[in-house]
């Protein structure tokens, strides 16, 4: 998760970002709701700007926009999230992701074919999830508790549930697979858990904390 609150202003500003990371305190709960308010209203109109920017935005802006979003690994991991969003959005209100995604690639794929190729094509897309159920988070907390090391994934998610704190320990062990995750993934984090990382093997790695 990118926590840097400096960047210029997009579809946040330095004081939402701030806001949602827990930074800046307002004094009055309507304060706060009209944050919210404002955030989840400028999330829907730049939803809604997509539509003018597919259609409008010149192709040499569109591709200097992906030149540098594609050369940044920060950028790259903004991209995934942007998808994971809608994906999560669209799942919670029962609406199938399939629906919003194979539309857009199709009608993408179609007219790519008849500008830069002069023709007619055909589009098949294939988009299927299968999901298996691994450790609880329940049990990721009580593991961290024991010392005892888990996954950065498993780690991940029991960031973004939110109900347990793993920055309340003194260290984090983590034990990492072949291809688990790269180490900028660890580093941020670390950084998102203000600690600082170590890894003392390449299949292991810890997170210092300033507990205790």
């Amino acid at each position: 998760m990118n926590t840097d609150t400096d960047r210029d202003r997009g579809i946040l500003t330095p004081a939402d970002r701030a806001f949602l990371l827990g930074e800046r305190e307002l004094g009055h709960e309507q304060s706060r709701r009209n944050a919210e308010a404002r955030i989840r209203r400028r999330v829907i109109d730049s939803i809604l700007d997509f539509d003018l920017l597919l259609h409008a935005l010149a192709e040499k802006d569109r591709r200097q926009v992906f030149a540098e979003l594609t050369s940044d690994p920060d950028s790259l991991d903004g991209l995934k999230a942007m998808l994971a969003f809608a994906y999560i959005g669209t799942d919670e209100q029962g609406v199938d992701f399939e629906d919003v995604l194979v539309p857009a690639i199709r009608s993408s794929e179609e007219a790519f074919a008849a500008s830069r190729r002069g023709a007619n094509v055909s589009v098949e897309v294939t988009f299927e999830v299968e999901t298996s159920v691994g450790t609880t988070l329940e049990g990721v907390a009580e593991r961290l508790a024991d010392g005892d090391p888990v996954t950065p994934r498993e780690l991940f998610a029991l960031i973004m549930q939110g109900e347990h704190d793993p920055a309340a320990h003194e260290r984090i062990a983590l034990v990492l697979g072949e291809g688990d995750v790269d180490d900028q993934f660890l580093e941020r984090l670390a950084t998102y858990l203000e600690g600082e990382l170590r890894r003392p093997t390449p299949s292991r790695a810890v997170i210092r904390l300033g507990n205790g």
